[in-house]
């Protein structure tokens, strides 16, 4: 265990926050009972803007950042932990009000943890990541409530090329549901349909202000733009179908009315993957573990990436240049 190495810390610099790469040592950690090696991290749309200083996402400086980790237990204080267990930690305030992942070591929580499932490696993990969590946790929000069937409607997912769109895409084809995918990059429907989309509906269709019911399409529908598009989905929404919310790439405001909840008993599904209980992680990571398909895992991977990268990648995410998801190798 070296006695420095090197960490991407957000710092105040002038009242602003500003991302750099500093050498920390094990005694600057917090003082939390889990010290974990990180072998793998991720790059996620928060990070991309904690990093480029687009958003204010740490709450207190200076901060590691970075939101998801795959590693090795080093150090425990935890009777539920042991030295040599593979975890995964995604959320719990990491890179906002806790030290994040973008070091080679960090202490942790034990009840942050969630035990790496057998079927899946550490780098399998971190190409997950919270984008794939995340789509998990909407997959089984929409089963639960009841309305989608497998070979019957059609199921939307928004956003369709970032990494919370892809994996949902690839998990619902694979349990036999229909997908139709909105995006706007034409380019990208060749990649989308290898993840197992059948059709297609162009962002610009529903980020155009729409009235409050249109024709019922969908039966249910993963949602990670929000504003307007949300709006226009639920208004499409079939009767008694659900949205499950995640994300707001799109504004965070909703330009909807009541209308397609009380006419026809829509349901918003909001779904958070920062303070998510244990029993739904782990029911999540499950389920990754055993409809997320390998080879899909392998296409939208776009790149194993030295966190030296960091810079450039969030900067690249931001303009949109990103599809897919990028693997953070935290050893290089």
């Amino acid at each position: 265990m070296t006695d420095t190495f090197t960490a991407m810390l957000i710092s105040d610099v002038d009242g602003k926050p500003k991302a750099g790469f500093q050498q920390i040592g094990l005694s600057d950690l917090p003082a939390h009972d889990i010290l974990v090696e990180i072998a793998f991290s991720t790059i996620n749309y928060k990070d991309a803007l904690a990093l480029t200083g687009k958003g204010r996402i740490a709450r207190r400086m200076p901060m590691v950042a970075g939101i998801d980790l795959a590693g090795t237990v080093v150090e425990s204080a935890s009777p539920d932990w042991k030295a040599g267990d593979k975890v995964i930690v995604n959320g719990w305030g990491l890179s906002e009000t806790e030290w994040g992942a973008y070091s080679r070591y960090q202490r942790v929580k034990p009840e942050w943890l969630v035990r790496q499932p057998e079927g899946l490696s550490q780098k399998d993990a971190m190409a997950i990541g919270t984008a794939g969590y995340t789509s998990a946790l909407c997959v089984e929000a929409l089963e639960k409530w009841g309305t989608i069937k497998p070979g019957e409607g059609e199921v939307l997912v928004t956003g369709a090329a970032g990494g919370v769109g892809s994996v949902a895409i690839s998990l619902l084809s694979h349990k036999g549901y229909r997908v139709t995918a909105s995006t706007g990059r034409p380019e990208t429907h060749d990649y989308l349909k290898s993840l197992g989309a059948s059709a297609f509906v162009d962002r610009a269709q529903l980020a155009e202000k729409g009235k409050p019911l249109q024709n019922e399409r969908w039966s249910g529908a993963v949602d990670a733009v929000g504003s307007t598009t949300l709006a226009n989905v639920l208004a499409q929404t079939v009767y008694g179908g659900a949205v499950a919310a995640c994300g707001l790439a799109g504004g965070a405001d909703l330009p909807a009315t009541v209308m397609p909840h009380i006419l026809r008993s829509v349901a918003l599904l909001g779904v958070d993957s920062v303070m998510a209980p244990l029993d739904k992680r782990q029911s999540a990571w499950s389920l990754l573990e055993k409809h997320l398909d390998r080879k899909h895992l392998e296409t939208l991977t776009m790149a194993v990436e030295p966190m030296s990268k960091l810079p450039e990648l969030a900067s690249a995410m931001i303009a949109g240049q990103i599809r897919g998801r990028v693997v953070i190798d935290m050893s290089l």
